[in-house]
């Protein structure tokens, strides 16, 4: 049986083109949409009605659930609970913070165990003989942060992956409310916690809300992305960099190639690669947000993706369509 979410992927159009010597040698298919402040469809390239799994992107959202339960975070260690950490030095420690102050330890957590994200802090992770650890994990900001939810409402803490688990069921609620649409299918993330799927029309809904928030929980967590981006992210990563150069941008990076950000005025854009590759997403983020009227440096240099011949340019990944 197809999915809707198969069709709308089969059928997408190629939004990026990978060039070599000025030969195409291979195209990213994709679905991308941007929303109006009042949430309806300015622009679709493909099928954005579609759910889909928008993996780390919907953490913004868990952080809202997470304050909604209890959780008493702000600044780092609120941005850290939306976070797909590189797992620097400072995003561990942080992470210690958040689960020493709820009285809970690293063998609290649930996350799949793995090596930091970032290459930089990989290899000196594992310099110092150190193995795969949850802490370590780019998501355990955000299950320390769901630990400490679990200790403020007074939740078991020890099935908080669960999604019977009151705090995943108030996650999916506060998710539904922020897209304007039902929580299409549930499923295991990656790191072990529930992931849940809307269509990338209801994603970018719910982080143009987000952005133009004006106070609540949603305006505590895009205060602290714009304020420590570096904690969302990395020193070395592109969604650090895209907070950092457009004012007033929230923004969120996702496996299998989603994206989603949120502007000041209220619109939100979303996109996903067909086929889950990374290569692209930057630079079509880049050239949506450029065909908004957007200028900024930072979507010139996400827009440059070089293709490399023994080292040297030899091509480029050129977004089409957008």
């Amino acid at each position: 049986m197809t999915s809707p979410s198969q069709s709308a992927l089969a059928a997408a159009p190629v939004l990026a083109v990978v060039e070599r010597s000025g030969f195409v040698e291979s195209v990213h298919h994709g679905i991308a949409v941007i929303t109006n402040p009042d949430g309806s469809v300015e622009r679709a390239i493909g099928d954005a009605s579609a759910p889909c799994f928008p993996r780390s992107s919907n953490k913004p959202m868990q952080a809202i659930a997470m304050l909604e339960a209890g959780l008493e975070a702000s600044g780092a260690h609120l941005a850290l609970a939306a976070a797909s950490h590189s797992g620097e030095d400072f995003h561990i420690e942080g992470v210690r913070s958040i689960l020493a102050a709820a009285g809970l330890s690293e063998d609290d957590l649930q996350n799949t165990p793995d090596y930091p994200y970032d290459d930089v802090a990989r290899r000196d992770w594992i310099r110092a003989g150190r193995g795969p650890s949850s802490i370590a994990q780019n998501c355990s900001g955000k299950h320390a942060s769901m630990l400490a939810a679990c200790v403020a409402a007074g939740w078991d803490p020890s099935t908080y992956r669960s999604p019977e688990h009151p705090l995943q069921v108030l996650t999916a609620s506060s998710l539904s409310a922020l897209a304007g649409e039902p929580v299409a299918a549930t499923g295991i993330d990656g790191c072990g916690a529930p992931v849940m799927a809307i269509s990338l029309a209801g994603l970018a809904r719910a982080f143009g809300s987000i952005a133009a928030s004006t106070s609540g929980p949603s305006a505590a967590v895009r205060d602290a992305i714009r304020s420590y981006p570096e904690y969302l992210g990395g020193s070395r990563r592109d969604v650090t960099a895209l907070i950092r150069g457009v004012d007033g941008l929230i923004a969120k990076d996702g496996a299998e190639a989603v994206y989603a950000v949120g502007l000041a005025d209220g619109r939100g854009l979303a996109l996903k690669v067909a086929d889950g590759g990374q290569r692209a997403r930057p630079a079509i983020m880049a050239s949506l947000l450029s065909s908004l009227g957007i200028r900024a440096g930072v979507l010139d240099t996400l827009s440059e993706v070089p293709v490399l011949g023994h080292g040297q340019p030899v091509g480029a990944v050129r977004v089409v369509g957008i």
